[in-house]
Order: C-alpha cells, then sequence, then structure tokens
C-alpha cells in the first residue's frame, strides 16, 4: 500500500549510489547475489537473539534489493535478473520469519506459521498474477519500471520492512505483531485474488472479442 510513495522517494538516492557501483564495473545479479548472502545472514543471528546485529544485516539485503533494480535499469533490465530478484526476496522474507520462530519456539511458533501462511497467499496471488498479466499484455500504472507487472494490496514491500524492523525492535511482542501482519497478509491475499480474477476475465474478454473482430473482418484491426 505504502510502495507507490516510498519508491519515488528513494529513487533517487538509489540511482546516485548505483551510478557510481556501474561505473566501478559493478552488475545489479552480483547485487542481488550479494545481498541475499547478507540477508540470510539473519536467521542465525534471530536464532540467537541477535536482535540488533539481525536488524543491520536485514537492512542492508534491503539497500542492496533497491540498488540492484536500480542498476538494472542503467544497464537494461533483463527478465533473469528480474526472476533472480524476485524469487530470493520471497526466500529472505521467509527465512527472517523462521529465525524468529528459531529464536522462541514456545512463544514464536505458531504466529511464525500463521504469517508465513499469509505470506504463502499473498505470494502466490502476486506471482500468479504476474504471469496472467504477461500473457495478456497488461501494464501496471502504477509500478512502470518493475520487471512485471505488480498487484498491490495493504501488505507490500514497504509494510514488510515495517513490520521487520518492529519485530527486531519489540522481539518480546513479536508474536502479537507478526498476528497483526499475518492478517494484514490475509485481507491482501482477498482483495489480490478478487481484483487480478476479476481483471483478467475482463483482460480475456476482451482480447477473445478482438480475436473475433478481426477473424470475421479479415485480420482488419479492431482496436
Amino acid at each position: 500500500m505504502l510502495d507507490r510513495w516510498t519508491l519515488p522517494l528513494l529513487k533517487r538516492p538509489w540511482r546516485f549510489l548505483a551510478t557510481r557501483m556501474a561505473a566501478a564495473g559493478i552488475k545489479a545479479n552480483e547485487v542481488t547475489l550479494a545481498g541475499f548472502a547478507i540477508g540470510l545472514l539473519a536467521v542465525p543471528l534471530l536464532a540467537t537473539q541477535h536482535y540488533l546485529l539481525a536488524l543491520l544485516v536485514i537492512t542492508l539485503n534491503r539497500i542492496a534489493d533497491g540498488l540492484d533494480g536500480e542498476l538494472a535499469r542503467l544497464h537494461s533490465s533483463t527478465d533473469h535478473g528480474a526472476f533472480l530478484d524476485i524469487v530470493l526476496d520471497f526466500i529472505f522474507y521467509a527465512a527472517v520469519v523462521l529465525g524468529f520462530a528459531l529464536a522462541a519456539p514456545q512463544h514464536n511458533a505458531l504466529a511464525a506459521c500463521a504469517l508465513l501462511f499469509g505470506f504463502m497467499g499473498t505470494g502466490s496471488s502476486f506471482l500468479a498474477f504476474a504471469i496472467m498479466a504477461e500473457k495478456l499484455h497488461l501494464k501496471s500504472l502504477i509500478y512502470q519500471n518493475k520487471g512485471f507487472h505488480y498487484l498491490d494490496g495493504l501488505a507490500e514491500g514497504t509494510e514488510t520492512i515495517l513490520f521487520f524492523v518492529a519485530f527486531c525492535l519489540l522481539p518480546e511482542h513479536f508474536s502479537l505483531l507478526a498476528w497483526i501482519f499475518a492478517g494484514i497478509c490475509y485481507v491482501t491475499t482477498a482483495t489480490r485474488v478478487w481484483s487480478g480474477f476479476l481483471t483478467i476475465k475482463s483482460a480475456a474478454s476482451r482480447t477473445d472479442a478482438t480475436h473475433q473482430c478481426e477473424t470475421e473482418n479479415q485480420g482488419r484491426d479492431c482496436h
């Protein structure tokens, strides 16, 4: 929900740093992989309850995530780079929740499972829509610089980062915060499924009507 406002604010500093990294010969995929490796350090740090150090590596991972996108656009983005970026992002998100579950299983495990279930809903609806949007040639009017169509909702990247920060600063309240965030994810999943279904249905109907018109009119443009 907040990404449409936070991403434009961050674009200028990301571009400034990315330009200098590009001049040094650093590639987007290298930053993606390095950021992911750093981010995974959060799991043992959280499991051993080093929450502030975990917050540091989480922050570094998110900085890398912003920089790799800008680097990709400077070098001209690729489909395989966008694929790598989004897959590793989802793995990282799940890894952070796993770290909190390991830190205090008796208190955190159930809430962590509920949040991971929410992540499954938001992630699957997000990616499934992206596949169909590509097939139907749908374009996002909000996130035009992304590698594929983003379906927005209450729980996006900014909200995830804010909750991760809260988890690290208030680890004794992880369970409560995780249940709240899980609820936000459930609402996001429901709205994405419904709006995605209607959008795809409408777009597919227009495509079918155009194809039928062109067939009946011997290939003339019917748009």
